[in-house]
């Protein structure tokens, strides 16, 4: 074995031969990469490719003797500090290796299929060993597309495994939960990314489609023989002339329905048909135009069968046999449209000059379709039950009248007229009870509606709960029947007049000066009897009292005090006392209420006869003094 030049001289300054062969002067690579990290190996050839006989000690060895030192003469050596620590989520971040692939699915129940393949992108993301499946959205394609797996770290095998992105590779199988895909490809990032960390690519392979989505993107061939008919010639002699129809769909067989009318629109440039809806003023309806949109309109479909789905297809030429023209509109003729029946009752006079002159028609006599007047329906005599006493009379006879009663109607300017005006009584309850007697009652007449209230004031000691005795309500007068119902009207109640209220009799007895001014303020609407009551019972010492019904009355007097004589166990004195401390003003005028409730206190017995007759002799339904 030859000596290398210079091969045992010392190593000193003219000693030395330079090697004349020698051209290559470059020092080898000692830097490399490794399961995607850099690191640094020993050289094994010196300068010039020049073998090294040297001892191969390792990387550690080397910094350990490099790092020693005489520490007697240089101290303790100093240690270089370390470099810095980068996390795989920095070092990583948003480093992606994309993977295109395909996965085939079966298509059991397809006559036209048998299976389907799926184009997906795998996705591994370097900063967490996670991985994610997509597949493109295609629209339309009535398939769940999007993320087929969510971006997880996938399992490997039953071991606890996960997929590493050493695992992956183009040209090669991978079953992630029961489902294979095939990657053909990868972007060039991870192709560049795989081949710095020394893993060998396999060649690309071509993307497999699916077969029946490039059947149906294939074109179907077509034969169709030439018309004669010119298109372009008849939208350029008829283009914007349009027949103008007045039709109406009639759908009153249908609940709720009605007749309605609509204008059609026929373009004889295309042979396209519009239907436009016709509104009136407040008709309630949304007011959407169009009901039909501009299109051909098949007349005569082909013969298919039942079970075709064509509610769901749309209508193409080879389904259609015939289509509407301009010959199958007509006044006075109905046409279905769309599964509609319009009645066309009219027509433009352009409409009138086209058929006129195209097909020679020339009746073009208008349809009245105003709507005739119901006929009015004898009502079936029906007996009408009697009146319960529940609610009021017109309000319960409603319900024999419809199914549906509507309340009876109110004279809403009477009641804004005479709104809170209301006329005030006092009665007296006639009764053969003498407690009942001497109770006394407010009769409240309210004039908006014509109903009685009446309200017993209490009296402390009687022995009687006062308050509402009758609430608002109409009261019928005596002998009133449900056929000619009468009630009490203002004119009826009169000073000394007796009202029956359902069975009860009271006797007016006094009334509020309210009363009189308003009869008085509408004197035509009462009569002069009423009136006249009520102006004798305000002011009887108006007029002196004429010399007759003077005579008369002391007449009745003396008859009042012979009728007394008949009773001797009455003491006069005592009744006279009374009288007089009940005349508190001293005008010698008792009120008839007061008369009869001081008799009754003194068990005098009273002639209802006798009293009738001072009434009716005294206008004012006043007794003058009978203890004398």
């Amino acid at each position: 074995m030859s000596s290398p030049p210079g091969r045992g001289r010392p190593f000193l300054p003219g000693s030395a031969l330079r090697d004349a062969t020698k051209t290559s002067f470059h020092r080898s690579q000692t830097l490399d990469y490794r399961n995607g990290c850099a690191f640094f190996r020993l050289p094994t050839v010196g300068i010039g490719g020049e073998q090294l006989h040297v001892n191969q000690l390792s990387e550690a060895e080397l910094d350990e003797l490099s790092s020693i030192r005489p520490t007697l003469t240089y101290g303790q050596a100093k240690r270089a500090p370390p470099s810095d620590f980068i996390p795989a989520y920095v070092a990583f971040d948003k480093k992606i290796l994309k993977f295109d692939a395909y996965f085939q699915e079966d298509v059991p129940l397809s006559a036209e299929e048998h299976y389907r393949i799926r184009q997906v992108g795998i996705y591994y993301y370097l900063e967490d060993d996670s991985m994610s499946v997509m597949e493109p959205v295609v629209p339309n394609s009535g398939l769940p597309q999007g993320k087929l797996i969510r971006r997880q770290r996938v399992p490997k095998n039953e071991h606890g495994d996960h997929f590493h992105w050493k695992d992956l590779n183009r040209g090669m199988n991978i079953t992630m939960y029961g489902r294979t895909y095939r990657i053909v490809d990868c972007d060039p990032f991870t192709q560049v990314f795989l081949q710095s960390q020394g893993i060998e690519l396999n060649p690309p392979e071509k993307m497999v489609f699916d077969p029946y989505t490039e059947l149906r993107r294939m074109p179907l061939r077509k034969y169709i023989t030439p018309s004669d008919f010119d298109q372009l010639k008849q939208f350029l002699t008829y283009d914007k002339q349009v027949l103008r129809f007045y039709a109406i769909w009639d759908d009153t067989n249908s609940m709720f329905g009605e007749k309605r009318p609509y204008i059609i629109h026929y373009y004889l440039a295309d042979d396209t048909v519009e239907v436009r809806e016709i509104h009136e003023h407040n008709d309630g309806r949304d007011p959407f135009p169009v009901l039909i949109k501009r299109q051909r309109l098949p007349k005569t479909f082909v013969d298919k069968k039942t079970t075709f789905p064509s509610c769901v297809l749309e209508i193409s030429d080879q389904e259609v046999l015939e289509w509407y023209t301009a010959k199958d509109f007509a006044v006075g003729k109905s046409t279905t449209l769309l599964g509609r029946p319009f009645f066309i009752y009219d027509c433009d006079e352009f409409t009138r000059n086209f058929y006129r002159d195209k097909f020679g028609i020339t009746d073009f006599q208008p349809v009245d379709i105003r709507k005739k007047p119901l006929e009015e329906v004898p009502q079936v005599l029906q007996v009408i039950p009697p009146y319960n006493g529940f609610g009021f009379l017109e309000d319960s006879l409603q319900n024999c009248f419809s199914l549906l009663p509507k309340p009876p109607r109110k004279d809403v300017i009477k009641m804004l007229e005479n709104d809170h005006k209301v006329l005030r009584y006092q009665v007296a309850l006639e009764s053969p009870n003498p407690e009942d007697r001497k109770r006394r009652f407010i009769l409240s007449y309210f004039l908006s509606n014509d109903m009685i209230s009446i309200y017993e004031p209490p009296v402390r000691n009687s022995g009687i709960i006062g308050g509402k005795y009758l609430g608002k309500t109409r009261v019928p007068k005596p002998g009133s029947t449900t056929e000619n119902a009468t009630y009490y009207e203002p004119s009826d109640l009169t000073i000394g007049s007796t009202v029956e209220v359902f069975g009860h009799r009271f006797v007016i007895t006094d009334a509020d000066e309210y009363v009189l001014n308003y009869m008085e303020s509408n004197a035509e609407s009462f009569p002069a009897a009423t009136l006249q009551s009520l102006r004798d019972h305000f002011r009887p010492r108006d007029s002196p009292i004429p010399e007759t019904r003077k005579q008369e009355l002391d007449e009745l007097i003396v008859q009042v005090q012979e009728e007394l004589k008949l009773h001797n166990y009455l003491n006069n004195r005592n009744i006279q006392e009374k009288f007089h401390q009940r005349d508190q003003d001293g005008s010698g005028i008792l009120d008839k209420g007061e008369f009869l409730a001081l008799c009754n206190s003194l068990n005098v017995p009273t002639s209802n006869v006798l009293v009738n007759k001072v009434r009716r002799k005294w206008g004012q339904a006043q007794i003058a003094e009978l203890a004398h």
